[in-house]
């Protein structure tokens, strides 16, 4: 596993860069094979937080948690703690399709253990539907209205493409924007 290991807004260490290293070493326990791609992480101050993101490209799932906490090290094992968790719903995903289809198993460990089906899949319960019409505006209109209803995200028909976007608050108090790829 290589692990890129980069600082914003933050000197790291060589004490922070063994500790990133030897927590994210742990999840290779999970894999068949040692992982090829690389693992991103980010280690930064944010309004007085450390936080800490780390993104794992795998074969059709991208695994990423981001966490802030007022410690570093308890930042970097808590986003461990979340790796592990997406790991293994995923891990259990993949069981449940080869145990179904007979597929090959290449990604995650198989495990016979009497715990492996002890493992709840987190339930997906849709509570509300709702439907509504786009109105066509621009996205400083579209931020207003996010901030007019108090909400992190928006809907709307972005009149300068006339394609469907989304906008956002980010956790850095700034904003983002949807789009669909062509």
């Amino acid at each position: 596993m290589d692990i890129s290991i980069r600082g914003e807004h933050l000197e790291v260490t060589e004490a922070l860069r063994d500790y990133v290293e030897k927590k994210l070493t742990r999840l290779e326990r999970y894999f068949e094979a040692p992982l090829t791609s690389d693992v991103h992480v980010t280690l930064s101050v944010i309004k007085g937080m450390q936080a800490i993101e780390v993104s794992i490209p795998l074969a059709g799932v991208l695994l990423r948690a981001e966490e802030r906490n007022n410690d570093m090290y308890a930042s970097i094992d808590l986003v461990v703690d979340k790796l592990e968790r997406q790991i293994r719903k995923h891990k259990t995903k993949a069981n449940r399709k080869i145990r179904q289809e007979g597929g090959k198993r290449d990604l995650f460990k198989i495990e016979t253990s009497p715990t492996m089906y002890l493992e709840e899949e987190e339930d997906f319960e849709l509570v509300r539907n709702k439907r509504f019409n786009l109105k066509p505006m621009d996205v400083e209109e579209a931020i207003l209205q996010m901030n007019m209803v108090g909400h992190t995200f928006f809907v709307f028909s972005n009149m300068d493409t006339d394609q469907v976007n989304v906008v956002y608050k980010r956790n850095d108090g700034k904003y983002g924007l949807i789009e669909p790829a062509m």
